[in-house]
């Protein structure tokens, strides 16, 4: 097998890009650009760092981001697993690059930027629930946004209802098998729901 290795190798396999898909690209929000993002409760944040690369879901139960201004968006993180991936990437890289999704919309908005973590509290404070805040609040600095092209989602019927998660393995099951049955199983899967709704925020 041989692998591609140089660009101009690379580029004569595909076609010129396309005018829109060049015009699309804007440096900061822009009316349509905003109302899209706004109207995302989930989007991918992926940071670089020495160890490598990490690909985040993110999600809220409104908009997943905040803008603070045209040129500056903040993203809350929310409970997790602590294993802080992304933040510690962020702290050591700042590049990142944000895919925001709308369900029924095969169309994916894409940021490129570089971000910074703060624990400001009056910041952390614009996106308390139920009394709680985000230990730390992630803030974008938009270098570019711009529409990724439907084909991939359509191609995946990604919105199409249908629930193809049977008979896939649970968390639960998945944990036993790395960790040699030390931990998981049908206990973890049947104590994580209520454990999630409790410490969701």
């Amino acid at each position: 097998m041989q692998f591609i290795d140089d660009l101009s190798t690379l580029e004569g396999l595909y076609g010129t890009p396309g005018a829109p898909s060049l015009r699309k690209v804007v440096r900061q929000l822009t009316p349509l650009y905003r109302k899209w993002i706004m109207a995302s409760r989930l989007c991918v944040l992926s940071t670089v760092g020495p160890e490598g690369v990490d690909g985040s879901p993110r999600g809220d139960d409104g908009p997943v981001v905040l803008e603070l201004d045209p040129a500056t968006l903040a993203l809350p993180d929310w409970r997790g697993n602590n294993r802080l991936d992304s933040l510690r990437n962020i702290v050591r890289d700042p590049r990142v690059s944000l895919m925001f999704f709308v369900p029924g919309s095969n169309n994916v908005v894409r940021l490129n930027g570089s971000a910074r973590l703060t624990a400001d509290e009056d910041l952390r404070a614009r996106f308390e629930k139920h009394g709680k805040r985000p230990a730390t609040v992630i803030v974008i600095d938009i270098q570019e946004i711009y529409t990724q092209c439907a084909r991939a989602l359509m191609r995946a019927k990604t919105w199409s209802g249908d629930d193809e998660s049977r008979g896939l393995p649970t968390v639960g099951e998945i944990l036993a098998e790395a960790s040699d049955g030390e931990e998981g199983g049908a206990r973890y899967d049947q104590e994580w729901a209520p454990r999630a709704a409790k410490t969701m925020w």
